[in-house]
C-alpha cells in the first residue's frame, strides 16, 4: 500500500530554472552530479495546454535519466502529487553576478594536501 514518492527538482540551468518532478534521483556514480529519472508530467488526457510544461516535456521527451550538476541544485522536496513542470527566465541582469561554482570536497580528502 505504499505509495511510490514523486520529487519536485529545482535547478539551474543556462540562466534558467527549471522545475521538474520525478519518481526516482539519486546520487550518481560520477562524482558531483545528481541522477533524475522517471520524470512525471501532467496527464496525457488533459485538456488544458499548458506551454511552460509543454517545453519541458518536448526537451526530456527522449531522456531516459538526466545527470544535474549538483551545485546546480536549488532545492528538491518529497511530494504528495506532481505539478505543473516550469521554466523560469531569470531577471535581466542577474546573471552579472554569481557565485562561483565549486565542487564538494571528496570524503576522506585532506584540505591543503599538495598530493607530494
Amino acid at each position: 500500500m505504499s505509495k511510490t514518492p514523486i520529487y519536485k527538482v529545482i535547478f539551474y540551468n543556462q540562466n534558467q530554472v527549471y522545475e521538474l518532478y520525478a519518481k526516482a534521483i539519486y546520487q550518481s556514480e560520477m562524482y558531483g552530479f545528481l541522477e533524475v529519472e522517471e520524470f512525471v508530467f501532467g496527464e496525457i488526457g488533459q485538456v488544458i495546454v499548458n506551454p511552460g510544461e509543454e517545453k519541458l516535456k518536448n526537451e526530456f521527451a527522449q531522456v531516459t535519466r538526466s545527470y544535474v550538476p549538483m551545485h546546480s541544485i536549488i532545492r528538491i522536496d518529497e511530494v504528495e502529487k506532481e505539478g505543473v513542470g516550469k521554466i523560469h527566465e531569470l531577471p535581466a541582469g542577474s546573471g552579472k553576478v554569481a557565485n562561483f561554482p565549486t565542487m564538494p570536497q571528496r570524503p576522506g580528502s585532506i584540505t591543503g594536501d599538495s598530493g607530494d
